[in-house]
This record gives C-alpha cells, sequence and structure tokens, in this order.
C-alpha cells in the first residue's frame, strides 16, 4: 500500500469533513443503549468572527465531544448563535451609516428587518470558521436565541418569574452607556483606573455667603444636580453646620447639609456632595434621607433643561466650563491628581454614566441559594478548583439583575401598558404581562394598549441555553421545522425521530449536559446565570463539570487585539499549516487554566507532528503485508513469544492510554497531547520502528508494528481529526470511519512494568554510547568496540537485545561482563549500575585527544568569564534591549553545561 510521499492538509480536511456531514456522523439522538454526554456551544455571537480565543475553546470541545463518541456514548455537541443585542445593532447602525441614515430615520420595524437581512447575509460566517475548525457538532439542531420557538422560552421565562415575584419594575440608579444609549448590568461594565482629578468645590452658607463649606468630587458637572451635602455626624468640625443651609453654587438653589453616618471622615474634606440622581450611593443616601432626585443629563450625557446654562454641553465639556465659572467666581479652591475607578461599556468602552431611570430587574438572591449549594456540596465541579472560590464570593455578594435594554434589537419585553389607565395616573392598573398582545385591559376594558419598548438583556436568552435549546417547555411536533428543508426527506426515511419527534424526549435524555467549556470572563454573565435558571426551570443542575480555560496572549503576554497589531489569525495558521496543526499546537501549550502564550513559530510544533505522523504511517503501509495483520491482538499474544521489544511497545501503548484517561478525565488536555506526542515520536518512531526495521517481515513485528499505529490513530483522532481520518482510510479496517470506532480499551494484561523498565535501560544505554562516540568525535560510519559491565539480571537483558544495541549504537564487537576492573586506556561513564567503556587503542590518540580536550575548557572558561562581566555591567543590563540580554544568558547557561561535559570526558579518559 502507498500513499503519497507528502501530506497536504487542503487536500483532504474540507473532503473529510463533508464525508462526515453527509453520513450523519455528527448526529446525535437519545438512545436506550448508550450513555449520554452532551456539551452545548457557548454560543458565539452572529457578528463573530473566529479569533485564537474560539479557536482553543472549540478545540477543547471537540476534543472532548470525539472523545465520548469513541467511548461508545451517544455525543451530542449543540451548536447555535446568539442574538448579541447590542454589538449586532451596532454593526448594522454603522452600515446604515454609510448610506446616511441613522436608525430613527428607519423606525423601529424597518430597522429590524434591517438587522435580520444583516444576519442572513453575514450571521453564518463564524458557523463555517467553526467546520473550519473540524467542530462536530449536531449541525442539524443549530438554534439562534432570536428564533421563534427559542423566543417563545425567553417570555415563557420572563412570564413565571413575574408571577412569581421575582421580576419587579422600578426607578434605580444603573449604568447607562451614553454611546448605546441603554442600561448596562453591573456585569458589563467592568470598572478599569483612571488617572482624574479630586476637584475641591466652595458652597457658600446661606446665612453667611463669606463663609464656605468645601466638598471634593471627581464629577464636577454633577454638581448641578446635587440636593444636600453630607457629613458624618461624628465629625467635630461640621457638627455645629449639621442642619444650616447652603447656597448650590451656579444655579443658587438652597440646599440642606445632613449627617450620615456612612461618609468617611478621611476622604477628601470630609464633606462630600450628595446628587441622588447620578450616584449609586447618593441615591441610597437620598432615599434615606428623602432627598429631591434631579436629573440633569440627556441620554446622551449632554446636560438638560436642569441644568441651566450647560444645557446642551456634553458632559465633560460641560466640566471644563464649570470649572471654569467656579474658578472666575472664587469658588474652586483647589484640584489634586486621583487615581479613580470608573466604568465602561462592554461593547463601545465609552465611559458609563450612573443615572436615575426606570427599568425591569431580576431579584438574584432567592435564584442565588440554591445555585451556591449546588457547588458547594461538589455537586457542580470547577476546573481548576480555584474558580469555586470567585464563582461562590460573587453569589453570595449578588445583586438584582438589570434586564432591560433601551435598544431595537433583541426579545422585546412582554409587558403591555394600557393607555387610558396610564393617562389616569393609576400606577397599579394597567400593567399587563402576558405571553401574547392582549386584546383589552383588564382592569378599563379599553383596546389601546401598546408594548414596553424596551428589549431584554442578550444574557437574559442566553442564560436558558442548556434546556431552551431542547425546545422547553412546549417540545415541537416536526424536527423539520428545526433543519434545513433539503434533510427534510433523507432524515425523515432514514430516523424515525426525524419524521414523529417528540422532542421533551430529547431534553430528558440530554439534559443535564456534561460539561461547560468556557472563558473566565464570563463566569458571572453567563455560568453563574445558566446554573440559577436550570434550578429554577429544570428543577436539576445544567451541568456537572465547567472547565474554565486561559485567555491567549501573545508570546509576551500582552491581550491580542487589533489596535495591538499582535492577533494570529487561526484561518490564516490554518491555510498554512492546517487545521490539526493549529489544534494540536493549541492544545499542547495549554496547561489547565493558564493563559496561552501565542507566537506564529508555536504552529511549526503541530506541522511537525502531523509530518512526523504522516511519514511513519507511510513507511509502515509500505512494509505492510495485509494477510499477516488479520488477528486479534489478544488471542495473537497469547499464542505468540513475543520479542522483548514487541511486549514493551504494546506495554508501553496500553500504559500510554491509561494515563490519557485520567488526563482527560481531569481535563488536563496539554498533558494528554504531550502524552501521545512523546509516545509515538520518540517511542514508537524513534525506538520502535528503529529496532524492527531490520526484520520488519516478521509476523509478530508486522501485527504489533499495524495494531499500535492504528489504535494510535484512534486514540489521536479527537486531537487530530483529518490526518488520523486519512491514513486509518488507507490502512486496513473495518467500518465507516474512523470517528465512530471505540477507543481501545486498556489491555491490563499487556502492561508489565519490568519489561518497561528492562527496554528502558537499554535505550538509555544506548543513547550514553551514542554521545561518547560523539564526544570522541568518532565518525557516524565508523564503528566501535564496547565493554559493558552490568549486574547478572541486567546482563540478561542486554543480551537478549544485543543485536539491537549493536546495530543502533554501530558497535563491532560488544562485550558484556559482571565486574568491573578499572583498566587505563579507557573511555568510561557510569549509567546507573551499569560500566560502559570504549576501549581507545587504536582509536584514537588518547594523548592529543586529552590537551584538545583542555584546550577546549580553557576557552570555554574564558568565555564564561567575559559572559559573566558583561552580565555584570548594570549599564549593559538596563541599556540593551530585553531579547539581547535573555539570549546572552542562554549563552552563558550553554557555556556553563559545555564546561561541566568536557571536565566530565577528561576525567572519563584514562
Amino acid at each position: 500500500m502507498e500513499i503519497p510521499s507528502r501530506y497536504n492538509p487542503k487536500d483532504t480536511e474540507d473532503k473529510w469533513y463533508k464525508f462526515w456531514q453527509d453520513e450523519f456522523l455528527f448526529s446525535a439522538k437519545p438512545s436506550l443503549d448508550k450513555k449520554p454526554f452532551t456539551i452545548v456551544i457557548p454560543p458565539p455571537n452572529v457578528t463573530g468572527i473566529l479569533h485564537m480565543g474560539h479557536a482553543l475553546n472549540n478545540t477543547i470541545q471537540d476534543i472532548l465531544i470525539r472523545y465520548h463518541r469513541m467511548l461508545g456514548e451517544e455525543a451530542l455537541w449543540m451548536p447555535g448563535t446568539d442574538h448579541a443585542g447590542i454589538a449586532t445593532q451596532n454593526v448594522v447602525e454603522k452600515s446604515i451609516a454609510k448610506e446616511g441614515l441613522k436608525r430613527h430615520d428607519l423606525g423601529r420595524e424597518k430597522f429590524v428587518e434591517r438587522v435580520w437581512l444583516w444576519k442572513e447575509q453575514y450571521g453564518s460566517t463564524i458557523i463555517k470558521q467553526l467546520k473550519k475548525l473540524g467542530a462536530s457538532c449536531d449541525w442539524d439542531r443549530i438554534r439562534f436565541t432570536m428564533d421563534e420557538e427559542y423566543s417563545k422560552s425567553v417570555l415563557e421565562v420572563f412570564v413565571r418569574l413575574y408571577e412569581k415575584g421575582l421580576i419587579y419594575r422600578g426607578s434605580y440608579i444603573i449604568n447607562w452607556c451614553p454611546r448605546c444609549q441603554t442600561a448596562l448590568s453591573d456585569e458589563e461594565a467592568a470598572h478599569h483606573e483612571l488617572q482624574g482629578n479630586l476637584y475641591y468645590l466652595k458652597y457658600p452658607l446661606k446665612d453667611n455667603p463669606e463663609d464656605f463649606v468645601v466638598v471634593a468630587t471627581t464629577r464636577p458637572e454633577t454638581m448641578l444636580g446635587d440636593t444636600a451635602v453630607a457629613v458624618n455626624p461624628k465629625d467635630k468640625r461640621y457638627k455645629k453646620l449639621i442642619g444650616k443651609t447652603l447656597v448650590l453654587p451656579l444655579v443658587n438653589r438652597e440646599i440642606k447639609i445632613i449627617a450620615d453616618s456612612s461618609i468617611d471622615i478621611k476622604f477628601g474634606t470630609g464633606a462630600v456632595k450628595v446628587t441622588p440622581a447620578h450616584d449609586p450611593n447618593d441615591y441610597l443616601m437620598g432615599k434615606k434621607h428623602n432627598l429631591e432626585f434631579i436629573n440633569v443629563m440627556q441620554p446622551d450625557a449632554k446636560m438638560n433643561e436642569l441644568a441651566g446654562d450647560y444645557k446642551d454641553m456634553d458632559r465633560f465639556e460641560a466640566r471644563e466650563v464649570i470649572l471654569e465659572d467656579l474658578k472666575e467666581k472664587g469658588l474652586l479652591e483647589k484640584v489634586e491628581p486621583h487615581v479613580l475607578s470608573a466604568g465602561h461599556c462592554y461593547r463601545c468602552h465609552t465611559i458609563i454614566e450612573p443615572y436615575l431611570s426606570k427599568q425591569w430587574f431580576v431579584k438574584m438572591a432567592p435564584l442565588a441559594k440554591p445555585a451556591i449549594e449546588v457547588v458547594k456540596k461538589g455537586k457542580i465541579k470547577f476546573y481548576p478548583k480555584r474558580w469555586t472560590k470567585v464563582y461562590l464570593n460573587w453569589m453570595e455578594n449578588i445583586q438584582d439583575w438589570c434586564i432591560s435594554r433601551q435598544i431595537w434589537w433583541g426579545h422585546r419585553i412582554p409587558v403591555y401598558y394600557c393607555k387610558y389607565c396610564q393617562q389616569a395616573g393609576n400606577s397599579e392598573k394597567g400593567t399587563i404581562v402576558s405571553r401574547i398582545k392582549p386584546d383589552k385591559c383588564p382592569d378599563c376594558g379599553s383596546a389601546d394598549i401598546y408594548q414596553d419598548e424596551d428589549v431584554l438583556d442578550t444574557w437574559f436568552s442566553s442564560w436558558l441555553w442548556p434546556f431552551a435549546t431542547f425546545y422547553w417547555p412546549f417540545g415541537i411536533s416536526h424536527i423539520a421545522n428545526c433543519i434545513s428543508q433539503d434533510k427534510k426527506a433523507d432524515l425523515a426515511s432514514s430516523d424515525k425521530r426525524y419524521a414523529t419527534s417528540d422532542m421533551p424526549k430529547d431534553l430528558e435524555y440530554f439534559y443535564p449536559t456534561s460539561v461547560l467549556v468556557t472563558a473566565p470572563e464570563i463566569i458571572f454573565f453567563w455560568v453563574a446565570r445558566m446554573i440559577m435558571a436550570g434550578l429554577e426551570f429544570m428543577k436539576e443542575i445544567p451541568f456537572k463539570d465547567v472547565y474554565i480555560h486561559g485567555t491567549v496572549r501573545d508570546i509576551e503576554g500582552k491581550k491580542m487585539s487589533k489596535s495591538l497589531g499582535n492577533i494570529i489569525d487561526p484561518l490564516e495558521i490554518i491555510d498554512e499549516y492546517g487545521t490539526d496543526a493549529l489544534r494540536f499546537s493549541l492544545i499542547s501549550i495549554t496547561a489547565q487554566g493558564q493563559d496561552v502564550y501565542l507566537s506564529k513559530e508555536r504552529f511549526e510544533q503541530g506541522r511537525n507532528f502531523a509530518n512526523k505522523i504522516w511519514n511513519a504511517s507511510r513507511f509502515i503501509m509500505m512494509n505492510l503485508d495485509a494477510q499477516n495483520i488479520q488477528v486479534d491482538l489478544c488471542q495473537f499474544t497469547k499464542k505468540e513469544d513475543l520479542s522483548l521489544v514487541n511486549r514493551w511497545i504494546l506495554s508501553r501503548f496500553y500504559s500510554v492510554l491509561k494515563e490519557l484517561s485520567k488526563n482527560l478525565d481531569n481535563f488536563k488536555f496539554n498533558e494528554a497531547a504531550n502524552l501521545l506526542y512523546s509516545f509515538f515520536w520518540h517511542e514508537f518512531c524513534d525506538w520502535y520502528l528503529e529496532l524492527i526495521k531490520s526484520d520488519i517481515k516478521n509476523k509478530a513485528n508486522q501485527v504489533v508494528m499495524y495494531k499500535v499505529l492504528e489504535k494510535f490513530l484512534r486514540v489521536l483522532h479527537p486531537f487530530m481529526p483529518f490526518i488520523t481520518e486519512e491514513i486509518w482510510q488507507n490502512l486496513p479496517h473495518e467500518g465507516k470511519s474512523i470517528m465512530v470506532q471505540l477507543i481501545p480499551h486498556v489491555q491490563e494484561a499487556l502492561i508489565d512494568k519490568k519489561v518497561e523498565k528492562k527496554v528502558s535501560s537499554v535505550f538509555d544505554l544506548i543513547t550514553t554510547i551514542r554521545n561518547m562516540r560523539q564526544e570522541l568525535e568518532i565518525l557516524p560510519q565508523d564503528k566501535v568496540n564496547v565493554d559493558v559491565f552490568a549486574s547478572k539480571s541486567m546482563k540478561q537483558a542486554l543480551e537478549v537485545m544485543s543485536q539491537e544495541i549493536r546495530n543502533l549504537a554501530k558497535i563491532d564487537l560488544l562485550e558484556l561482563q559482571e565486574n568491573y576492573q578499572h583498566k587505563s586506556g579507557q573511555f568510561v561513564n557510569i549509567l546507573k549500575d551499569m560500566h560502559i567503556v570504549i576501549p581507545l587503542a587504536g582509536l584514537i590518540d588518547v594523548d592529543k585527544y586529552r590537551e584538545k580536550i583542555k584546550q577546549r575548557i580553557v576557552k570555554t572558561e574564558s568565555d564564561i568569564k567575559a559572559k559573566d562581566a558583561m552580565l555584570g555591567n548594570e549599564s549593559f543590563v538596563k541599556r540593551a534591549p530585553a531579547e539581547v540580554v535573555e539570549k546572552e544568558r542562554e549563552r552563558l547557561k550553554e557555556l556553563k553545561d559545555s564546561l561541566h561535559k568536557l571536565k566530565a570526558v577528561k576525567d572519563a579518559i584514562s
């Protein structure tokens, strides 16, 4: 059998992916005979384009799905995309801006139509790219968080929570993005430190305008909405002023000095301005002291009519003008640099504005309680474990969730208002929460009803993902409603499930899911909320294990971003190196929970490994006699008296398989990948194939060589699916595809640690002899004589493999003896309990060689001294580029290692 001399991923990847899809090999369905294994994909945004974070996340998921499918489980990887409210609306707004349009020019209905049109044209990009990555999702099940059936699930959840008293509406200080003009949850407004200022402003006393109370603030533009100044009642400086009236500068509004124990005496002057409509802490103080709430900003963060002369100024422009006006009036005492923490919109990165607004909220504490318990009891486990503490800390301090967003793209809030009741000012009536639009008001009978303008937070739909993807709670009468029409007939004829489907059975079978694979930044956005939703609506956890992988960074540890120009495009890597190379390289350097440091050169490892697999497989196929290998390995090994080498490679393979299972069960993907790499490259290729090469047609060698290769390909398949399929299809095989073959089970009877130890000692011996030859500068084609002195048991093992030792170490005469006695004219090395001797007579001029070694020692010591001086020079270390300094340090280490070896050689020559 022959296969092409070089592996070309472009010739194989699309071919095999199409084959897998055409044969419905990604499909999963409930089976009484199989254990389910389910993963729901973290749905990428419909605006998404594959980046290295996606590549890592989805490679991990695909490894798990393919592995469990090959364990004989019913493995379902549920795919889908997220409508990504703010992100998608922003993309489409930018698109229509090129036509000179704003969304308000189109109106809500027309704009939403444009978003759907955009979604149809571009929304499948990320799905096509995931397929390029080799993702074995059940694509016939693909869901979208805005599809009709999924939307019904979202509305059902809203209504149920509302009826349970867990959803309410109220006016509160929320995170407001002036750019997106919508509310954001706390998790969507991450705080970042900024270099700002602390401004000290003078507020005159009403009854004595020459006297002032000085307040310190970082946001002077909000002073226009101040309704009090607060001091700590224990602060002796202000005791006599509590209850006095101040005149608010610039607007001349009278405000009181109030006492509140929450005021930090040591911050600023100990007196703080209170702006209940523009600060969350001031909001609470305003409620507590019954203060007036004055909102001085418009939704776009421009000042409104209550800001007086500053109306229509942007908030930061108003800040500068206000400070200038205060300075002119002598009311700006001083300005100090101050590091502050400001929330930023997670989408457009605009500094958010704490803003008083009427919004919809979910009461989270009742939902969080059972979600805390299941993690504490170990029903849900986090990998790595450290994320358990992070999760519990957030859950135990959880705040209510603002779920309303002031945008047009998303699930419209299912709340309706009666215009008549609203105009009558009856706040207790005329608000209807309903799954469908009501015909009339249940309170007054009016048919003049309108729907709430807001949409739900994107995460309000995605927190239902593990069960709403299975059509909770309604089911669906025909699966054909959710699959492509061109496959309907084929599926109906081949699979009864697709003809008359009862989808709740899917939910019962595949829920709870098995594993969630995700990134740390969405633990709060998504993971925690899914746990709460699963327990609330399914009365069961949504998944058993949560694997949190690290962030992909560049080689210097910087997060990849367009602005830094350090992005590595996975599609470019696939085009240059192949998908398997991308996948294997990523996984092999990703330690559990640690960040990944990438450079383009890192992908050469995966490419080189693919080439090694290809070349070794090609060599085996070219030397394989198909008649020899049609045997059962277990039966064959019982009947045949296998050589030590064959017993060793079988033992090593099953030992590796055993360790691999442990690694994958514990989500140690890099250890699993590196285990496979080391076994195939260093043990199977470097040792085993070299050892049997001279007797490769021997039947036992043929059987073991073929069986180990075929089984190894199955084990490697989840990591490198394309090359393993291509080679497996060219090997003698049974079955349609490698991806539906079973992972080999561990043959404990073939694991022999004593054999592994013996053969490992033989390899150490060969390596040592090779190094000794190199030190003596003996040409590769020249053979040497070697005497090995070892214990009786070790001598017996060496005798069995003496021919292999002679062949691989290029030995002419090999003498195996038991008791070592020192003699002159020898090059001696000690390996464990063995003395390895190369007689030097007639091989080299010992005196000349010894002198040569001495000269090299002197030269190396001189070089070390020079490098030490260079690196000891502080000026050089400070001024030279970091990479230059690092190279010099590496060179110094190499010189020291070389010196150590040279002295060992000098001592070894007698």
